[in-house]
């Protein structure tokens, strides 16, 4: 395949000069990409050993690891397929062997069933002296490297097999634009489980530059040690950091308030960010402005699991509001509402590998374009706006149709509230659904803050009141995705009954 960066992963050692650091709890480790690219080839000797051949399945339950880099590394090597599991999602187990068909599951869960390999157990292979040659592989773009998971609002996660083709186009797209190379260090954070974040290692062996892997416990604290010229970051992540920014800027003059934000901005980042990523989700346009303000830009865009990356804003072309221009390779379609489908040079596939029936065909068309629930428009520069989900318009009972997004987006602007969902339980009012910011929340800022949104909204806008959450929505209450998501369904259900109760919650 022309300009394969897989391929080149498999073909040879990387250039020297580079590294990888894995930055957690404990001690950093760091490693010569050359160095990586030796432990994982003995590594993928000891699987080839244990009877792994081109197109069986390995799993990888664990966190963020050394381990879990090399593993996906050494399958490549061999044509062994890798399944992606995030840890508190899946159980290490002979089911999760026999569901996925899986000949290994390596985790750091303990389990007593055979096939589950402890995470250590990767780490021994790969430091032992074990020599020998690996066959010359290449990889076609039908070729499926490894089975990832959507997370999903309901039911069990959907498994999309990806192809070479769509890993090898989303990485020529994203290095087209920004270039990364001698001097970068891309920081990442989010779990390895999805592809994505695996996605900058790829790049690190393929384009040379250093890349630090972290966790989202450990990502703060972290950057001022590693100092990373990119960071990979979620939404939520951003919105984080500026809450920890401004904490540090209170006795101020108001004059000197956007410098002293700017020098603890850049102080937080290490001091050598030369711009900010996001996507997955909706970013805080508040939050964007921010950190441009602090010299540290912020390029927003737009993809999913089914299609990887679609748009992105980047140097030289970046208009606010919008999640970019479409990138090489992709080719969005709108139909007369605003309905976004999206068609690739080279598919991630045409239908889920594990998905209830009827699902791949309503997602998948069949020459593999992607029907993305999304809506929005393309401005006449090319540029992308997401206006909303197709499933976020709320029809109410006296024949008006609410879009949920815009509302939801004005009522974040409070600092009490991280997240915030708004539904319809009986179609005659609005009821929005908040999780706040600590688990000690201010109930008449919020309030106060529902009002001043209210009184510049329409009426069938309006949010009647508003049930507060106990605790933040998170990851491991399940009612985040792990790329930090609300999940509008699983949301719905938890507070079904606070919702159905009109006596219940805020009045605004």
């Amino acid at each position: 395949m022309t300009r394969s960066a897989l391929n080149r992963i498999t073909a040879g050692p990387p250039e020297p000069g580079h590294r990888i650091s894995f930055r957690g709890a404990g001690p950093t480790e760091t490693y010569p990409l050359e160095e990586l690219y030796d432990l994982a080839s003995r590594l993928a000797l000891h699987l080839r050993r244990l009877g792994l051949r081109r197109g069986d399945r390995i799993g990888v339950l664990a966190r963020n690891s050394l381990e879990w880099v090399l593993l996906d590394l050494a399958a490549l090597r061999l044509g062994v397929m890798t399944a992606g599991f995030e840890s508190g999602k899946f159980t290490a187990g002979r089911p999760l062997l026999d569901r996925y068909g899986l000949a290994l599951l390596f985790s750091d869960e303990e389990s007593p069933d055979t096939g589950v390999l402890p995470l250590a157990e990767a780490r021994r292979m790969a430091f032992d002296d074990i020599r020998g040659d690996l066959p010359a592989l290449t990889y076609g773009p039908d070729d499926e490297t490894t089975l990832k998971f959507t997370s999903g609002s309901t039911g069990s996660p959907k498994g999309l097999a990806a192809t070479a083709g769509s890993i090898d186009s989303s990485l020529r797209a994203v290095q087209d634009m920004f270039a990364h190379g001698p001097g970068d260090d891309l920081f990442v954070f989010l779990p390895l489980s999805l592809l994505q974040q695996r996605y900058w290692v790829y790049s690190a062996l393929a384009f040379g530059h250093d890349v630090t892997i972290s966790t989202y416990g450990a990502a703060l604290p972290a950057l001022r040690r590693t100092r990373p010229t990119v960071v990979m970051g979620v939404p939520a992540f951003y919105e984080l950091a500026r809450r920890h920014i401004e904490a540090r800027v209170t006795d101020v003059a108001e004059e000197e308030r956007p410098r002293a934000l700017g020098e603890a901005a850049r102080r937080l980042f290490g001091g050598r960010v030369r711009y900010l990523w996001t996507g997955s989700a909706p970013a805080d346009p508040t939050t964007l402005r921010f950190f441009h303000s602090c010299g540290l830009p912020v390029y927003e865009g737009y993809g999913m699991n089914e299609t990887c990356i679609v748009t992105k804003n980047h140097p030289g072309a970046a208009r606010e509001g919008s999640v970019g221009r479409v990138v090489a390779g992709k080719t969005v379609l709108l139909d007369e509402h605003g309905n976004i489908s999206v068609r690739a040079d080279f598919p991630v596939n045409r239908r889920y590998s594990y998905a209830d029936p009827g699902v791949s065909e309503r997602v998948f068309a069949p020459d593999a374009t992607v029907r993305t629930g999304d809506v929005g428009h393309l401005d006449a520069d090319g540029f992308l706006f997401i206006t909303g989900r197709a499933d976020d318009v709320i029809a109410l009972g006296n024949g008006r149709n609410v879009a949920v997004r815009p509302i939801e987006d004005r009522l974040r602007q409070s600092p009490e509230i991280a997240e915030c969902l708004v539904f319809s339980p009986g179609g005659g009012e609005l009821v929005a659904v908040v999780s706040p910011v600590s688990g000690d929340p201010d109930e008449s800022a919020v309030t106060a803050h529902l009002r001043r949104t209210n009184a510049l909204a329409a009426r069938h806008e309006r949010v009647s009141r508003a049930v507060l959450a106990t605790e933040p929505f998170s990851v491991a209450n399940g009612l985040l995705s792990s790329q930090y998501k609300p999940l509008r369904q699983k949301i719905r259900a938890a507070f079904a009954d606070e919702l159905a109760d009109p006596a219940r919650g805020l009045a605004v």
